[in-house]
């Protein structure tokens, strides 16, 4: 993490009102401050510069980009943070894999656990490891790739990442999972590309959406 170098362009607002703002995340950039001074720059103290009662909700790996959603008020964090909490809160990632991914459409349901001598990885663990179930979709497919649309229905750590992986199909570009040519991409082919959700004010339903840069 030492060779953090975080991209430098402006922020990307896709959304904002009185109670929640909605960024473009940038794939390189943190979403939460890491330990120690070189890790301080992350979204949401940039995003706090513009919007000083930023309050975090749910994170996106580093190395993820898109969509994501912080409250402006005590009272909209609650309200998402419950409905993330809930599995109310509906996400759809674009991702491109290694190879041809067969079934066109299926489901991951296996449990992921910290792989602790290897942190911060993450393994599939049947004893120990924590419900995690992702939907895939086949997008379309090039020479030896699929992009694929995922669909997680839980929330843990690297769950798209170790599930692709298990799978057989493991994200391009992925500096932790991926291995050999797989890993030659100038970033993690995963993008957080729509997020739906009920307004914390009234709750009607609201979707937001940001198209994968790859």
């Amino acid at each position: 993490m030492s060779d953090y170098a975080p991209p430098t362009d402006p922020l990307d607002i896709l959304h904002h009102d009185h109670e929640i703002v909605v960024v473009n995340k940038p794939a390189g950039l943190l979403s939460v401050p890491g330990k120690g001074e070189h890790l301080a720059d992350c979204l949401i103290t940039r995003l706090q510069d513009a919007f000083p009662t930023a309050l975090l909700v749910h994170r996106l790996d580093r190395d993820t980009s898109g969509v994501m959603i912080f409250a402006l008020t005590p009272h909209a964090q609650r309200h998402l943070g419950l409905q993330f909490e809930k599995r109310q809160a509906k996400k759809s990632y674009v991702a491109r894999v290694l190879g041809l991914l067969s079934p066109k459409t299926g489901v991951v349901d296996l449990p992921l656990t910290v792989d602790w001598p290897n942190r911060p990885l993450q393994k599939v663990c049947h004893e120990t490891g924590r419900a995690a179930w992702t939907e895939w979709r086949v997008l379309r497919q090039g020479e030896n790739e699929s992009r694929v649309r995922l669909s997680p229905k839980t929330g843990r750590s690297h769950q798209l990442r170790v599930h692709m992986l298990s799978l057989g199909h493991p994200i391009l570009g992925d500096p932790l999972y991926a291995s050999g040519a797989a890993r030659d991409y100038p970033r993690l082919m995963l993008h957080s590309e729509e997020l739906r959700l009920r307004h914390p004010d009234g709750g009607a339903g609201v979707k937001f959406r940001a198209k994968a840069p790859f």
